[in-house]
């Protein structure tokens, strides 16, 4: 089996957020990137960042070409966070934090003081679809870099209407009237200095639906692509760097554990997190049954690890308080690119994300106007 693309915390899109944030005189303690920090020096009238949801290298190599203006402007390939999905590294892009710090690490978290699996952005019962009432959140509260800037640069914000803010007042709110790239080019054309963090849920949407290397996936990475081709040529005296939250891949086939009642039987609650990077409380007493019979049946195409053994490796970031929310093993999606259902009623994506194969890589993009 070939091997895992590992996390590599001095090589990541979360050191993107580091520049970012050591060049708007905000706290940092993670590893900058030279090439970024010595672009920002130039001294841009504009700053902006965007991160496309799901747009890795592995989807824009496959749907587009080596002249496509994404493509041509890759200045370095970056690995994504652990587990490669949105909950985990856009928090980790917008907090400037290690997955082990802020603890979204996945869809969904078991909240041991409740003991209820949590879809963490929606604050609902991964089984039942029920809201609750969050008291004593063991994640950790957002806390977004660039509020603590001290530095010229205005801050605006563009995300969908879902995103939690802290500064209503400078969000940009993405819909019909606000569209992305239009947003982008008003803001930059006023006259003060602008630093914009945009956050745009493209490709990931339509990859999960159809496919990576599917004809509507090949059509909005290509829409992306052009359009930020046309607002680079129509703003002036501006830095646009351009990274993913992860990458995606096809998905080959699907693994239902849900069907397993032996396996879930020494659970104390059902598998969680994500289904490429799947969380297994085990009753105690029960691990060196559970590992062997996991093995026996699983492990080709979602290897096992003690989660111990994982953060040793320093696989969530080197440090951090939240580390018990990652249960006593996790199993991770191998090349066999196959998909977990871990409930009866579990989407079954037709491109996906989270482990640690092509899905971890990412692009730092950088085009100055």
């Amino acid at each position: 089996m070939k091997d895992f693309i590992r996390p590599d915390w001095s090589n990541c899109n979360l050191n993107v957020s580091a520049t970012l944030a050591e060049f708007l005189g905000a706290p940092n303690k993670n590893a900058t990137l030279p090439i970024l920090k010595k672009e920002l020096a130039k001294g841009y009238k504009n700053i902006v960042f965007i991160c496309f949801d799901g747009l890795g290298i592995f989807p824009i190599e496959r749907n587009l070409s080596e002249d496509d203006f994404l493509r041509k402007n890759i200045k370095q390939t970056l690995v994504s966070t652990f587990p490669s999905t949105t909950t985990n590294a856009t928090t980790s892009l917008i907090e400037n934090k290690l997955p082990l710090e802020h603890g979204w690490f996945g869809w969904s978290v078991y909240f041991k003081n409740i003991k209820r699996n949590i879809e963490i952005f929606l604050d609902t019962d991964t089984l039942t679809g029920e809201k609750v009432d969050i008291v004593d959140s063991p994640i950790g509260k957002l806390d977004y870099y660039f509020d603590n800037a001290k530095s010229d640069y205005q801050i605006s914000t563009i995300f969908p209407s879902y995103v939690k803010v802290a500064h209503p007042e400078r969000n940009h709110i993405l819909s019909e009237e606000h569209d992305l790239y239009q947003t982008i080019k008003g803001i930059c054309q006023g006259e003060d200095k602008q630093f914009i963090y945009a956050y745009y849920p493209e490709p990931d949407y339509t990859m999960h639906r159809f496919g990576v290397s599917s004809k509507e996936g090949k059509r909005v990475i290509k829409e992306i692509s052009d359009k930020m081709k046309k607002l680079v040529e129509d703003v002036k005296d501006t830095l646009f760097i351009v990274t993913a939250d992860h990458g995606q891949i096809d998905i080959e086939g699907y693994v239902e554990l849900y069907k397993d009642k032996e396996l879930y039987d020494m659970l104390e609650t059902y598998p969680y997190l994500e289904s490429r990077a799947i969380t297994f409380k085990v009753k105690e007493g029960k691990q060196e049954l559970f590992e062997d019979y996991y093995r026996s049946r699983y492990d080709k195409d979602f290897k096992l690890f003690k989660t111990a053994d994982l953060l040793k490796e320093n696989f969530f970031g080197g440090f951090g308080d939240k580390a018990d929310l990652l249960g006593d093993y996790i199993a991770i999606g191998t090349y066999t690119h196959k998909q977990a259902v871990l409930l009866p009623n579990g989407l079954r994506f037709k491109g996906h994300h989270s482990s640690l194969t092509e899905e971890m890589e990412v692009p730092l993009i950088m085009i100055n106007s």
